[in-house]
């Protein structure tokens, strides 16, 4: 798969390095031959927001092949993208390459007009004024990124890490994705509207930090009754204690984060194993096979059967 990443004038290194270090580290692992390539409005070189040059930057042409457009920021100013720009991504976007903005690059995208009707999410200091700009666009604020297919979109800086982990999970799988995100040290996902795509998220030191400890613990336990007052019993705290915790250490309830890991160890095992769907289900705290295929449906818009064809490493 060729990527092709958008580099300009004022760009931060960060954000151009992100979506480098995830679709690179795929090729590094052996994963796939994947490749990415910097673009600009012309083919030279770009000055970044840290004063760095970087040169060989391609052309707009670096996009005529690509299956991936990434806009991984945008200028500050706001401004409208440049015809080389615009026929660029359109054009790579009519052929059916997939276009992701992330960050503030899900403005260049709106003003492409391939967000209209759509739902986005940008930098939520970006939020208003995406808002005000592309009336047609429906912007939602408390999401990490949003997946249309063949349009993508993500929140603030580090949430780039997330769509682009997402990539790698719909083209490669849990485990590719999981491998990537082990090997670059990708903390715990953030909870967010969207399923987030990295298999087991890796928990933090576990030292004396009570959340830490009980969400490792939860994993090793996930079969188990992990309501509130069990995990809060796991981090001998209150329950108002614990829940307040929890949400400032992951952005989430204690209810959606054991969903979500409930899923990601199904995810894991479907792939992975030929168990069948109800011992599944009860492996990873679903109960009974039709909870699993209710909560799998809801978050991926697929059965596990499907799913397990699709993405199955054993034969």
């Amino acid at each position: 798969m060729k990527i092709a990443i958008f580099a300009f004038d004022g760009v931060t290194m960060f954000h151009l390095a992100v979506p480098q270090m995830v679709f690179d580290e795929v090729t590094r692992q052996g994963l796939a031959d994947w490749e990415t390539v910097l673009f600009a409005d012309r083919a030279g070189s770009v000055r970044t927001a840290e004063g760095y040059t970087i040169g060989a930057v391609r052309g707009a042409g670096a996009t005529i092949d690509a299956d991936l457009v990434v806009v991984p920021s945008w200028v500050l100013d706001g401004r409208e993208p440049r015809p080389a720009f615009r026929r660029a991504l359109l054009a790579a976007h009519a052929r059916g390459a997939t276009i992701a903005g992330l960050c503030l690059g899900a403005i260049a995208v709106a003003d492409l007009g391939l967000l209209d009707g759509r739902s986005a999410v940008t930098h939520w200091h970006a939020v208003d004024d995406l808002a005000r700009k592309h009336e047609a666009v429906v912007v939602q604020a408390d999401v990490l990124y949003l997946d249309h297919g063949d349009v993508i979109t993500s929140a603030g800086t580090a949430s780039g890490l997330d769509a682009c982990l997402h990539v790698v999970r719909t083209r490669l799988g849990a485990e590719a994705a999981n491998k990537v995100a082990r090997s670059l040290v990708v903390a715990p996902h953030r909870e967010g509207g969207q399923a987030q795509f990295i298999e087991r998220p890796v928990p933090q030191n576990e030292g004396d930090d009570p959340i830490a400890r009980t969400t490792a613990w939860a994993l090793r336990n996930l079969g188990d009754d992990l309501g509130v007052d069990q995990l809060a019993a796991a981090a001998h705290l209150s329950r108002r204690t614990f829940v307040r915790a929890f949400r400032a250490a992951t952005g989430s309830t204690p209810a959606a984060w054991v969903r979500a890991r409930r899923l990601d160890e199904a995810r894991r095992l479907l792939e992975s194993t030929d168990l069948p769907v109800e011992q599944i289900s009860s492996l990873c705290g679903f109960g009974n096979a039709v909870t699993l295929r209710q909560n799998f449906a809801d978050n991926f818009g697929s059965t596990p059967s499907s799913y397990r064809k699709r993405f199955a490493t054993v034969t």
